[in-house]
């Protein structure tokens, strides 16, 4: 398969697995990770996931070779590698070892927490190869960085060292090269130790509160999170604390 699906406990591994062509995508993966995707969102089990890359690299993005046979990597649903343009239900970790590249930059964009190996080598490239990052690149580097690097980056096309892009806050964590996955392994295991219901309410309005209005921000954030204070979970977590035992989620 052109990509993998792991499940370890409460989190999915999400293997990018095209080592011999730096993991670029083609058509057949771009399907394979769509399908990874709807498989996370629909399992309830599934707390967390995190996406990699085999064989040292991350994803060079689009597969050259098969745009120039005419295969489409871009899904009506799901946009490139069927992720970018996902509804990504659980929180997502892009762990980061070689290179990302043009759309592997852009998934990583669309991941809630990057962890990169300091070896690790990023750019939106397209410029370079007459195209443009309109995966995610122009609309949501801005959003993660500031605008005047985030410029730099779609413009110049050049590529990035892991703590260039750490400074700007784009990399959450730098690692040793060849730790990219077991500290994104780590950093899962938190939250998926973690309420859910409490995490997906809180990943929501961190997503969705940059457009709201400042004068509507607490009255549309507590109609997400008032539901969590009155759940079982909450609860449970409150007991568990009391008892000083470790709390059994119920997810409700």
């Amino acid at each position: 398969m052109p990509a993998d699906l792991e499940i370890q406990n409460n989190i999915a591994l999400v293997t990018i697995n095209r080592p011999e062509a730096r993991n670029a995508i083609d058509r057949e993966t771009a399907l394979a990770l769509e399908a990874a995707v709807k498989k996370i969102n629909a399992d309830p089990e599934i707390r967390c996931a995190v996406i990699t890359g085999a064989g040292g690299n991350f994803c060079a993005g689009m597969d050259l070779k098969a745009f120039l046979r005419g295969e489409v990597v871009r899904l009506p649903d799901t946009g490139f590698a069927g992720m970018t343009q996902a509804k990504l239900e659980k929180p997502f970790i892009a762990a980061v070892e070689g290179y990302a590249l043009a759309g592997g930059f852009e998934i990583l964009l669309a991941c809630d927490i990057v962890v990169a190996a300091e070896t690790a080598k990023f750019g939106l490239t397209e410029v370079k190869r007459g195209l443009v990052a309109n995966a995610g690149g122009l609309v949501r580097l801005p959003r993660q960085m500031p605008i005047k690097l985030a410029t730099e980056l779609v413009l110049t096309g050049d590529i990035y060292e892991a703590s260039r892009l750490a400074a700007a806050g784009l990399v959450n964590r730098v690692v040793p090269q060849g730790e990219a996955l077991n500290a994104a392994m780590e950093i899962a295991r938190t939250i998926a130790a973690n309420g859910p219901l409490a995490v997906a309410a809180s990943r929501k309005v961190l997503n969705e509160s940059r457009e709201w209005p400042e004068a509507e921000m607490f009255e549309r954030q507590f109609k997400v999170t008032a539901p969590v204070f009155q759940s079982e979970d909450a609860r449970e977590g409150a007991t568990a604390f009391a008892e000083k035992r470790a709390p059994v989620w119920k997810g409700r």
